[in-house]
């Protein structure tokens, strides 16, 4: 996967896309070959460096039982208010955490209290910014979100993506149509793979999928 370049994996559920994104976080380890980072084999190095050039915002939205300035911090505990504000500024969550009853002293319960599954998924958005890590992991960031939070959600990413490498986990294909490279999996195989215009012109697997998603489309 080049450097700076969106790599989108899609496909059938089961068929590797999440066993992929955890293996380059190393969650768990290769049975054979090896999972490389800027050339170096992430079984020999340090934990702490390869937590320091990855982050990901899963589907899954953990928050901690604490305010909104130290759940963003979590990215960060060194950062300063004034980046965690900057980091909830480009997350497009800024706005709604100055409408809490004590902005970002706010303190929210592990499951976000009173913020909806949108503001949640900004407020892991954030954290990742404050990470700063140069890989990003984006796990169905937006596939249990309606359409108007998607919306404002996907934003958030798109400012996060910038000038990362990123690794694209997603069912909706209208999230990854702009992707340098899909790349399909079925039954943990690579089927397909090439821009969306080239594998919609290949008429295969991708192209289903697309199809299916966009029935009732023009």
């Amino acid at each position: 996967i080049p450097a700076g370049s969106v790599t989108a994996l899609v496909g059938p559920s089961g068929g590797g896309k999440t066993t992929i994104a955890r293996l380059i976080a190393r969650f768990y380890d290769v049975d054979a070959g090896a999972v490389k980072v800027d050339g170096l084999d992430v079984r020999e190095v340090s934990n702490q460096w390869l937590l320091n050039q990855i982050a990901i915002v899963f589907q899954d939205i953990a928050l901690a039982h604490d305010t909104v300035a130290n759940n963003i911090a979590l990215g960060n505990p060194q950062a300063s208010r004034d980046e965690i504000v900057e980091a909830a500024k480009s997350a497009c969550i800024h706005d709604r955490i100055m409408r809490l009853p004590h902005g970002y002293d706010t303190v929210i319960g592990g499951d976000g209290g009173f913020l909806s599954g949108g503001e949640k998924q900004r407020i892991t958005i954030a954290r990742a910014y404050l990470h700063n890590a140069p890989i990003l992991i984006l796990d169905e960031a937006t596939s249990s979100l309606d359409t108007e939070s998607e919306r404002e959600v996907q934003r958030a990413l798109d400012n996060l993506m910038q000038n990362r490498t990123t690794i694209v986990i997603a069912h909706r294909l209208s999230t990854i149509i702009h992707a340098h490279r899909i790349v399909v999996l079925k039954n943990g195989e690579l089927v397909e793979e090439g821009t969306h215009e080239e594998l919609l012109a290949l008429g295969g697997e991708y192209s289903t999928l697309y199809h299916l998603q966009f029935a009732d489309r023009p």
